[in-house]
């Protein structure tokens, strides 16, 4: 005669006593979920984020509508979906700074892994049901991004002041990244009501949602207050900085500005410099000077789980005014009285 295992028997007995019989457990399966197509999912998703991450993955979403548009999510394998993925490398534009398509694939992958997140959170699938997960991003490179030298700065904005179309709108875009290391979309989105002259400080809205106030030297306020005067941009909800002809400049006119100080300095133009080199460039000065703490705030970065020194560290809008004082060589009404460091 052969007897149960022990764990069996215990099953059985809890079973019983709960009043449900192993047939029971097989019967009340839970229901089935109609799972989407590609075709019909991607839209949704697209809804559901923001528009610039819309924007961002929209090529990478068309590519699998392209291939996949009739199969449903819980049909592509990892090695489906890595199989994609090389081949949004291989389709990658071959650019000076191009890495073999490393960030085309990456790109790719994330997109995709969008998608199933919110599957996820739609209870369309679970998470061992989920591919994308089991695809490794390619691992990033270093960025060959540096912080500038006094020098080659010097040339930068010498050159950008004496050439162009307009020289008077490029040099005020390179002294508002060099000051507040904004990124481009916090400059693109400035609108007039986003001065604050009495304090001078500016309100800028960058990527994620995240927004900040940044101080800026009275010279740089005030230029910004006389650019939307002479450009006709002094409506509180219009954007600010705009070309002659009163349009608002798009992320082409940075295009143009190192395309051109590429021609007149060979160094820019085979290191491929362009504004996120600004920011690499006043943020490490800040934080030679001012520390970790103050540059991490100066870059308008947000508090992570991974690091929760910041939540000690953090420093105020007055430490990181007393940093942009001191990186003018001009006074800031917010800044501390007696700060130290010079000019750099």
């Amino acid at each position: 005669m052969t007897t149960s295992p022990p764990e069996l028997e215990a099953a059985r007995l809890l079973l019983s006593k709960m009043g449900i019989s192993p047939t029971e457990l097989l019967s009340d399966a839970a229901p089935s979920v109609d799972v989407p197509t590609f075709a019909a999912y991607i839209p949704v998703v697209a809804r559901a984020v923001s528009p610039a991450t819309a924007r961002s993955y929209a090529s990478y979403w068309a590519q699998i509508e392209a291939e996949w548009a009739a199969r449903g999510l819980d049909e592509p394998t990892p090695s489906e979906i890595k199989q994609l993925a090389e081949a949004a490398r291989e389709k990658a534009l071959v650019r000076r700074n191009s890495r073999g398509g490393r960030h085309a694939m990456e790109n790719f992958i994330a997109a995709i892994r969008c998608l199933y997140r919110h599957a996820v959170a739609d209870e369309i699938l679970t998470e061992l049901q989920n591919p994308a997960l089991r695809v490794a991003k390619p691992r990033r490179l270093p960025s060959p991004r540096r912080a500038l030298t006094h020098e080659e700065l010097a040339e930068i904005n010498t050159v950008t002041a004496g050439t162009g179309d307009d020289p008077h709108l490029d040099s005020l875009l390179l002294r508002l990244h060099t000051e507040t290391a904004c990124r481009r979309g916090g400059a693109l989105g400035l609108r007039y009501r986003d001065l604050e002259p009495t304090q001078c400080l500016v309100y800028l809205r960058e990527k994620e949602g995240t927004s900040r106030f940044q101080p800026v030297s009275p010279t740089l306020m005030s230029m910004l207050m006389d650019h939307a005067t002479e450009r006709g941009s002094t409506h509180p909800e219009a954007q600010l900085l705009r070309y002659r002809t009163g349009e608002p400049i798009t992320k082409r006119r940075y295009d143009h500005i190192w395309q051109r100080v590429g021609k007149h300095l060979p160094f820019v133009h085979n290191q491929n410099i362009s504004t996120h080199w600004l920011r690499h460039t006043t943020l490490t000065w800040v934080e030679r000077r001012f520390g970790y703490g103050v540059a991490h705030a100066y870059a308008g970065h947000s508090d992570s789980a991974d690091n929760a020194t910041v939540t000690y560290i953090k420093a105020s809008l007055t430490d990181v005014a007393t940093a942009l004082a001191t990186l003018t060589g001009e006074p800031h009404p917010l800044a501390h009285q007696h700060h130290p460091g010079a000019r750099p």
